[in-house]
């Protein structure tokens, strides 16, 4: 407490309820069918494809502190990704959450409005309302096939909005908009006078490749591409994420923030993620193929049980949210799964959602053995 004031002195913000579960949980089930990543990496297979000048970079490697806005190198392969950023365009950050909360904190304050699509991730609307911003959830429905919908979209904006937040492909659903209602989305902020934010930690995971989306730092200076090794490129251990936009003197304000947090990313992430970076043929071939191999499985699952669970199909990502029959209650039905299974799913009350959905992965080599626990569990359910 700060004397004599009585106010709590550290940031206000709701507990995370999904990571204080995967707290419980994670590292204490057999298969974690709930995973929003993909399997990851051994460290000496991505170290096979590290060419002449990675390799001698990790060989000779000095375990100091890097470069705040990242290595430069790192931020040059990080600028290939897109047509338009150049490596001034990158900030390289301690994992996609470092951006959000630097990005959120810089950008928005009491006063101000911020929209987010709903369900998600609980910090891209958390750490908007704990600045003093006013949050409006956009709500997507599953009788819509989990889409954004635009005329409600703008008519939630007000003179105040700030920021719009989205994110394709989504977490929880798999949703991906298609080209004319993200063009919608883009040009509805520009409109507003707002950024926009992209959360694309699931780019490159599209199902159909036709259908990926242009890169948000490509579709204007007013929109920012937030992207992390963790999910398509299967590296969540690097904790290396960043953020791509043409604003520079928004970065440098993101850049001057993190003065406050982590300081640096780690050096040697840096260069495993330039070593990932610069095979990523490779790295989301490997990742483009488990999901593939997986949802077909996921697939056969609902097709064998039809009254008992269902979904609207994902369209891209590694996580999908299905629904269980209405007489089970999805959280009984976790406990008693992982208790009898050691299979974890995570149920969409940690989205605070009031559905009887659940988030699945299917990122994870294991996936045949947890949805052969699952079933096992829904079998005993209808007993």
């Amino acid at each position: 407490m700060l004397e004599g004031t009585g106010h709590d002195a550290s940031m206000r913000i709701a507990e995370f309820e999904l990571e204080r579960y995967f707290a419980r949980w994670e590292f204490a089930v057999r298969h974690l069918l709930c995973a929003s990543d993909v399997e990851g990496w051994a460290m000496g297979e991505l170290l096979d494809h590290a060419d002449d000048e990675a390799a001698a970079l990790w060989h000779d490697l000095r375990l100091g502190y890097t470069e705040t806005p990242g290595h430069p190198l790192l931020r040059r392969e990080i600028a290939s990704l897109y047509a338009t950023a150049t490596p001034d365009d990158v900030q390289v950050l301690s994992g996609a959450e470092e951006g959000i909360l630097a990005l959120v904190n810089v950008l928005v304050g009491p006063g101000d409005h911020v929209i987010v699509t709903w369900p998600g991730y609980q910090s891209l609307y958390e750490v908007a309302r704990a600045c003093g911003a006013e949050v409006t959830l956009h709500e997507l429905r599953e009788a819509a096939a989990w889409a954004i919908d635009i005329d409600v979209l703008r008519a939630q904006i007000t003179p105040r909005t700030r920021l719009i937040v989205i994110n394709a492909p989504h977490n929880p659903t798999g949703m991906l908009p298609d080209r004319p209602a993200f063009d919608a989305v883009v040009a509805i902020a520009a409109e507003a006078g707002a950024y926009l934010l992209v959360d694309e930690v699931y780019r490159y995971l599209e199902f159909d490749a036709a259908d990926r989306l242009p890169a948000g730092v490509d579709s204007g200076s007013h929109v920012i591409s937030l992207g992390v090794m963790s999910k398509s490129f299967a590296m969540a251990g690097l904790r290396i994420g960043w953020l791509a936009s043409r604003d520079r003197a928004l970065l440098a304000r993101v850049s001057a923030f993190r003065d406050y947090t982590t300081i640096c990313a780690s050096a040697p992430s840096e260069i495993l993620a330039l070593i990932a970076l610069r095979a990523r043929d490779i790295v989301l071939g490997r990742s483009q193929a488990l999901v593939a191999r997986n949802v077909a499985t996921l697939d056969a699952l609902f097709e064998r049980w039809p009254g008992a669970l269902s979904w609207v199909r994902p369209r891209g990502g590694s996580i999908g949210f299905p629904r269980l029959r209405a007489d089970l209650d999805i959280d009984a039905f976790a406990a008693d799964l992982v208790e009898a299974e050691g299979v974890l799913l995570l149920p969409g009350t940690r989205f605070g959602h009031p559905g009887n959905h659940f988030r699945i992965g299917f990122g994870r080599t294991d996936l045949d053995e947890a949805v052969a626990g699952l079933e096992r569990q829904l079998v005993r359910a209808e007993r």
